[in-house]
């Protein structure tokens, strides 16, 4: 329904555009791009905070064995990072029209096949946005190519590209997808619980056979890199003339990660999940 209500404002929207293109205010559609990037940055920090807060609540009820109510905020989870995705898309647009803008000044009734994908993707998706800064750049390119191609862009998805349609689809997420966000959601937390199928299953006990083995955990390796590192950069800076008494004193005291450490780690795991 809400896909339906969208497309149909979208569809008025362009039918008051004026038959022909308008005269392009390049200063003004310069600023407003440049406002859009900027705001597109601000509200995806925003949402990737709410979105860690959101994981913590998560982890939390897998610990307290509430397992569906942790099941449909990760749903929603998904989803708004489905949505942060796509404030990437259009904030690579954008950019990609500020370095471009002298196609974009150019007097043409379609935009130059460098900036065609962009100008497409931006007019078409942000509606699906709060931003009031991107709306209206999106109106100055509406204006500015006029209602034939903006039609064209709206109803047939002309030139837009596709990973933005992907992101504009409404699925529910699949179950194969929400227990993978489970998963490392909880292992990142430190929550002993596993999905009940059998591919997780076979996950845990070869962590638990690696255990036993004695093999480092793949985070645990990743510590260990991390402080040999710094470790080599410290002994970099010591004096070349340093006697051998001198260095042995010298001790580098290993921290354990940090949270944002931790989370980096996770998005980067998510991140692999939803290219599947």
């Amino acid at each position: 329904m809400l896909n339906v209500e969208t497309k149909s404002e979208d569809l008025r929207s362009s039918r008051t555009l004026p038959l022909t293109p308008m005269q392009f205010n390049g200063p003004k559609a310069k600023v407003q791009l440049r406002l859009s990037v900027q705001r597109l940055r601000t509200l995806q920090q925003k949402k990737e905070a709410q979105a860690k807060a959101a994981r913590r609540d998560i982890a939390s009820l897998l610990e307290r064995g509430k397992v569906e109510t942790a099941r449909i905020k990760t749903e929603s989870v998904i989803n708004e990072d489905i949505h942060v995705e796509l404030l990437e898309l259009l904030e690579l647009y954008c950019e990609l029209l500020l370095a471009r803008f002298g196609l974009l000044e150019q007097t043409a009734r379609e935009p130059d096949p460098g900036i065609a994908e962009a100008v497409a993707s931006v007019i078409h998706g942000a509606p699906r946005t709060e931003l009031k800064e991107l709306h209206v750049l999106r109106d100055i390119l509406m204006h500015k190519y006029g209602r034939e191609f903006s039609v064209a862009v709206m109803e047939d998805r002309k030139l837009v590209s596709d990973r933005v349609l992907r992101k504009l689809v409404n699925d529910m997420p699949s179950e194969a997808l929400v227990d993978a966000y489970l998963y490392e959601i909880a292992k990142g937390y430190g929550v002993d619980w596993t999905p009940q199928s059998p591919e997780y299953a076979e996950k845990e006990d070869e962590n638990k056979a690696s255990a036993v083995d004695g093999e480092p955990k793949e985070e645990e390796s990743t510590v260990a890199s991390s402080d040999k590192s710094k470790s080599d950069v410290g002994s970099k800076v010591l004096p070349e003339k340093a006697g051998k008494d001198e260095t042995a004193k010298i001790e580098v005291k290993k921290s354990p990660p940090t949270e944002e450490d931790e989370f980096d780690a996770l998005a980067k795991r998510f991140a692999a999940l939803k290219k599947k």
